[in-house]
């Protein structure tokens, strides 16, 4: 089940739930206020890479950083 990071529009307050289907995306609630006024945010995750560092992008181990090693 994927974990996806919401935000209340009435409360301001972010949170992650798991949403286990499309559907069930309709029925998230603020955890704070039980509000249904609630937007998907656009989030990153995080991954580490083992072993030799050789073959990863350019920045790709550097975090947040300006040469993401993208165009």
């Amino acid at each position: 089940m994927p974990i996806y990071e919401y935000r209340c529009k009435d409360c301001e307050t972010v949170f992650e739930t798991f949403v286990s289907s499309i559907p069930d995306a309709d029925k998230v609630v603020c955890k704070k206020c039980e509000s249904k006024n609630v937007e998907k945010q656009i989030s990153t995750f995080a991954s580490r890479l083992s072993g030799s560092s050789s073959n990863a992008p350019a920045g790709a181990l550097s975090g947040c950083s300006s040469k993401s090693g993208f165009s």
